[in-house]
């Protein structure tokens, strides 16, 4: 028992400062790069701090643990909107750009569709189960390669049109921004497994099963690199980063991390997540409609606490159904 809360506590503080190196690092880089936060939040920030999840996905899925392994992602996505979003807007109103609102956002709502047309053969094909097969695996892949590109040109275009911009002097320079990445993202990477671990251990004592598991626990543990990074982003001022980590996380869960996961292995998809797939849709798309409420493309205080009381009720219906 002391072991694991030396762990928990440990694994809090590298959480936190991995957070604080990573944003740093990060926004440096961009400036020095010319490119845009969001392009830095969408690719390095995000594909960092979703690290946790390819690690526990991989391991998941190689051990036959395919409820973990899908409810990690589905979970993670519905964290990501509804409490790291939630939490960072709580703190300090997010501003989101207009490329971020009908491109970004977009994407990843389509994500979420295409992982349903793939794992929902029950509904769609009428069969006996639903998997996610390796095929299936490598056309979520596809996606991911597809988002890049799209990715890549946003930042040659961000390049082209800074090419006059002026470096801010506090700004690191190329050597310790790249430093402060790296620190940070181990930070994060051991940080968040530590606390996983520990969650786990804890929630397996419980005698819950492992869809619970993989939609709170873990999600909520591998969202926790996530959630210091937007939190802290947000608390910069940096609101490209904090929006960016989360959208480019989310995009990567579904095309990447589960295309990778199921590649490696098939992936049987339960019925129990059916309904879990839906929220995902509906938080994504509850998101989008959230820019047009209030003030436009910003995601006000009391919509965070709007996103953050929606997730206490979906955690509860959760523990409700076992």
């Amino acid at each position: 028992m002391f072991v694991t809360s030396a762990l928990f506590g440990i694994g809090f503080v590298l959480l936190i400062k991995g957070a604080d190196y990573l944003v740093s690092g990060a926004s440096s880089l961009a400036a020095r790069l010319g490119v845009s936060a969001l392009v830095i939040g969408l690719t390095i920030v995000a594909f960092g701090t979703s690290a946790p999840e390819l690690i526990v996905n991989i391991l998941a899925s190689l051990n036959g643990n395919t409820d973990i392994a899908i409810g990690n992602i589905l979970g993670s996505n519905i964290v990501n909107i509804l409490i790291i979003l939630g939490v960072s807007a709580i703190l300090c109103p997010l501003t989101v750009g207009r490329g971020t609102v009908w491109k970004e956002i977009p994407f990843a709502l389509l994500a979420v569709v295409v992982l349903g047309f793939l794992s929902l053969d029950i509904i769609i094909d009428g069969t006996v189960s639903s998997v996610i097969t390796r095929s299936e695996g490598l056309v979520l892949i596809s996606f991911f390669v597809i988002f890049l590109y799209y990715i890549f040109g946003l930042a040659r275009a961000d390049a082209q049109a800074s090419e006059e911009s002026v470096l801010p002097e506090e700004k690191l320079s190329y050597g310790r921004a790249i430093l402060f990445i790296i620190l940070g993202l181990v930070g994060l990477v051991v940080g968040g497994k530590w606390i996983v671990d520990g969650a786990i251990m804890f929630a397996t004592m419980l005698g819950v099963s492992e869809a619970l598991i993989g939609l709170t626990v873990v999600a909520i543990g591998t969202s926790l690199p996530e959630l210091a990074t937007s939190v802290t982003a947000a608390l910069k001022k940096e609101s490209d980063i904090a929006v960016g980590n989360v959208i480019g996380s989310n995009i990567f869960n579904i095309f990447w991390i589960l295309g990778l996961s199921a590649t490696l292995a098939p992936l049987s998809f339960s019925s129990a997540l059916i309904f879990d797939l839906g929220v995902t849709f509906g938080v994504t798309l509850f998101l989008f409609i959230a820019l047009f409420v209030g003030r436009r493309y910003t995601i006000e205080r009391w919509q965070g606490a709007l996103f953050v009381v929606l997730y206490v009720f979906y955690v509860a219906y959760l523990i409700w159904r076992g």
